[in-house]
């Protein structure tokens, strides 16, 4: 053969054989997925939707930095378009056409773009929320195979072949190539290869349908073992999922507890469910868990992955709020929070390992229906002289107003008499359930104790069944959550809205009428489960509108906004940290210069309005409403 003859043979065979052997490698990887539980997946809906998943849904979340949006796009860009481009080089007509290797060193030049790219994030000094390790070596690859790419195609399209320069083109390239293609088992290219397959196969399909699909999934309480001890446990596709984590620390930054110093990094616990699955894994190397907790214990799919001795200490797994923001961060659509609760499940309902100081309220949420053991007759005690009406022995109403568990707290008892006297003034037909209401189990459920959420879930919708009602509305996001994610998993579908987008809703008919209050500045704070978990921004922010206040935003707001620390179990859990994480966000609120913090939830009313020092006052939008529809009086 001649030069160029040889050239145009060796080099769509180097992409060749990078496939074959990225492929060997994935295989060899997916052997560790095997070992994780059965999951149904609609495998040619996902394989169809891919595109789509990929394009728009992960770089949607990729796009919130810039720069790693511009990167990512001309790096993966470049590099799949210059090895299609060579590898369907082995057709004679393309190979020998000098025009089709000018466009092939064009997209390898690309590559080379986004590879300098890749590495300023690295060099000279790497980004503190990246890892290191394998990850540092990365641009160094891409590089070599993006330079020794371009000139070998450029000596293709110059009609070249011959001399030295050919052959040490070549070899960069495959040098850089086969080195990426290596990197696919246990390095910075397995994301690729195993973000992919997880798009296609992802646990919750839901949130690539324009959705919230956040609800968690019923447990099986017949199971042989009730949730996650060891990698074994998780299914083949979460399993597989946990290995599309690039380590970018997305995660990490958003994570209330991790910037408070308690000990969780959700990147760290991660990555210890991927070295607990996997002897072979290399050392971790990002940012630890905070208190300078490190991970051992052994490794493989049968090995113990929670306690003091082992890869993940129970404290960290205690310290997550379950707020989602880590979800809410990653762009390759891990689910991180659903890995927390299963590894609590296994924790309560097969060891008994509650935080000692969660015993309690779980304990009377089984024998009273209540966490904190008081009468259920006792919750409408906050509406003392208000005439409220209770739906026993009534035909049925328009609306059921679900109290939750603020009705029983002092302060947040104001709040829910200014939504009844709003409710009143909007001759709006409701009822309340008085002694019939449970507690919706959110708690035990985020607890781990799914067994008591199902007994609570199940006395709720049969109480429910024997009345009639439109909807149900309720100041309780938490409540929201259960009523209209969780409940329907169990017979328990209904209507569910919260008081904001409600009392929207009679503002814009005419039945309640604002008076503006211009004179008062706001700042919103948005509750985890209400932004994140249901996806329900704009109703409040429209409330605070209509009644004229000047409203400014946090750094962090809407889906995007910082936990109170309220969530999860968190308050009853109380890990230790550096500081506390309601007291950071009040720090975020004194930045807006608003003289009230503006919430819409129980949990964010006690947790914000706990904080010492604190220059702004908390209300409760409800509370806000009334006193504009009031002011005019």
């Amino acid at each position: 053969m001649t030069g160029p003859v040889l050239l145009t043979t060796l080099f769509p065979g180097l992409v060749w054989a990078m496939a074959a052997l990225a492929l060997v490698q994935v295989w060899r990887r997916a052997a560790l997925w095997r070992a994780g539980a059965a999951a149904p997946v609609a495998w040619l809906d996902g394989l169809a939707k891919l595109p789509r998943r990929y394009l728009v849904d992960v770089h949607h979340v990729v796009a919130r930095d810039a720069y790693a949006s511009r990167m990512h796009a001309v790096v993966a860009g470049g590099l799949l378009a210059a090895s299609v481009l060579t590898a369907l080089a082995i057709l004679p007509p393309l190979a020998g056409s000098r025009i089709y290797w000018v466009l092939v060193a064009l997209a390898f030049a690309v590559t080379a773009v986004g590879s300098f790219l890749v590495g300023a994030r690295r060099y000279p000094e790497k980004q503190k929320r990246l890892s290191a390790g394998r990850f540092q070596i990365l641009p160094f690859l891409l590089v070599a195979y993006a330079a020794g790419g371009t000139l070998t195609a450029l000596l293709l399209a110059l009609g070249g072949g011959g001399g030295v320069l050919a052959p040490l083109a070549l070899l960069l390239a495959a040098a850089g190539g086969l080195g990426l293609a290596f990197e696919v088992r246990h390095g910075p290219m397995r994301h690729a290869a195993a973000g992919a397959l997880h798009l296609v196969a992802h646990p919750r399909p839901g949130r690539f349908e324009g959705r919230p699909d956040t609800a968690l999934q019923p447990l099986d309480l017949d199971a042989p073992r009730l949730g996650s001890e060891m990698p074994a446990d998780f299914t083949w596709n979460r399993l597989l999922s946990y290995d599309a984590c690039v380590s970018c620390g997305r995660c990490e930054i958003a994570c209330p507890a991790f910037a408070a110093g308690q000990p969780l990094n959700p990147k760290r616990l991660i990555q210890d469910l991927v070295a607990g699955l996997s002897p072979a894994e290399p050392a971790y190397a990002g940012n630890p868990y905070p208190g300078g907790r490190e991970a051992e214990g052994e490794r493989g799919p049968l090995a113990r992955l929670i306690g003091p001795d082992a890869r993940i200490h129970p404290d960290t797994l205690w310290s997550c709020t379950t707020c989602r923001a880590c979800v809410e961060e990653c762009p390759m659509m891990i689910e991180h929070v659903d890995a927390v609760v299963s590894l609590r499940r296994h924790q309560t309902l097969e060891r008994g390992a509650l935080p000692e100081k969660a015993v309690g309220p779980v304990t009377d949420l089984r024998q009273a229906g209540e966490p904190g053991g008081r009468s259920l007759a006792a919750r409408t005690d906050f509406a003392a002289g208000l005439d409220l009406p209770v739906l026993d022995g009534r035909d049925g109403v328009d609306v059921l107003l679900w109290l939750g568990e603020g009705a029983y707290d002092l302060r947040y008892g104001r709040t829910l008499r200014a939504l009844v006297r709003l409710l009143r003034q909007a001759n709006v037909d409701f009822a309340v359930l008085g002694a019939e209401e449970r507690d919706t189990g959110d708690l035990a459920r985020r607890l781990g104790d799914e067994a008591t959420f199902q007994s609570l879930a199940r006395a709720n919708i049969a109480t429910l069944a024997r009345h009639r009602f439109g909807r149900i509305v309720t100041a309780d996001p938490h409540a929201l959550h259960a009523l209209r994610n969780e409940y329907p998993a169990f017979g328990g579908h209904y209507t569910v809205m919260h008081h904001t987008a409600f009392l929207l809703e009679l503002i814009r008919a005419g039945k309640l009428v604002p008076n503006r209050l211009e004179d008062v500045s706001v700042t919103y704070h948005d509750p985890c489960y209400l932004a994140r978990y249901n996806g329900e921004t704009e109703a409040p922010r429209a409330v605070l509108d209509a009644i004229g206040v000047s409203r400014r935003e946090m750094g962090r707001s809407g889906r995007r906004a910082m936990c109170c620390g309220g969530g999860g179990g968190a308050p009853v859990s109380d890990v230790p940290g550096e500081r506390r994480i309601p007291d950071l966000r009040m720090a975020q609120a004194a930045e807006t210069g608003a003289g009230i913090v503006a919430v819409a939830c129980p949990s964010c009313t006690a947790m914000l309005e706990g904080v010492p020092d604190r220059k702004a006052e908390i209300r409760d939008i409800a509370e806000l409403l009334l006193q504009s529809v009031e002011a005019g009086r």
